[in-house]
């Protein structure tokens, strides 16, 4: 059999008209376009062919809303991991662009001191220590096979620099993880999470319905 893999997949576009940032916040859930690209997502990795023994997601309603059709495409149940949920942020619920940006008020500027941390949220190393725990506890207990693990974009982002040896400082408007894509690690050695995990692949299977799709979840 192949070597086994993990599937980190982004949720897709959520209903956000007024273009918050979302974050942790209640009530956000996929939009239609995001459910169709929740779909894309589950066509992919069933398409693959490669067996799959346990689907895992975020308990956000958008993570679990991104699950609910790869759960059918694969006859998986989705067990809830509070570890791979989104990082917190001090500016959930705000605008970050247009004349209302909280970017545009001076108090909040304090928040922006230490972008390497980062200072206005979950620091980077602790978001890595959590999802790779989560990620190696996934692998280490399910049955032979591969692992889906439904997520959001930072937190796939940080683990996948931190994997490559990045610097967890970047611009998140470059960030190499689009609404319902697919970041895929071969798991090398059980003992060394750091050193365990190799990416393999990336997709994006939802890109044909990118176009205009609102994208303003985290900083």
């Amino acid at each position: 059999m192949e070597a086994r893999q993990i599937h980190l997949v982004r949720h897709g576009e959520v209903f956000n008209p007024d273009r918050v940032l979302y974050g942790r916040l209640e009530n956000f859930g996929l939009s239609e376009r995001g459910l169709l690209m929740a779909q894309a997502a589950a066509d992919n990795l069933a398409a693959r062919g490669r067996p799959v023994a346990s689907l895992v997601s975020s308990p956000l309603q958008r993570t679990q809303e991104s699950a609910a059709p790869v759960a059918k495409a694969l006859g998986l149940v989705p067990v809830i991991d509070e570890r791979i949920i989104e990082p917190t942020n001090v500016f959930e619920g705000k605008r970050m662009r247009g004349p209302d940006s909280a970017l545009k008020d001076l108090s909040n500027w304090k928040y922006l001191r230490n972008p390497w941390r980062p200072s206005w949220g979950e620091p980077y190393r602790d978001i890595v220590a959590r999802m790779l725990a989560a990620m190696t506890d996934a692998m280490s207990t399910s049955e032979a096979g591969d692992v889906v693990m439904v997520s959001h974009q930072l937190p796939i982002v940080t683990v996948q620099r931190a994997l490559a040896d990045k610097s967890f400082f970047h611009d998140p408007r470059r960030r190499r993880c689009a609404l319902s894509s697919i970041t895929s690690f071969e798991w090398r050695d059980e003992n060394f999470a750091e050193r365990g995990f190799l990416e393999v692949g990336y997709v994006d299977p939802a890109a044909h319905l990118s176009v205009g799709a609102i994208d303003v979840g985290a900083v």
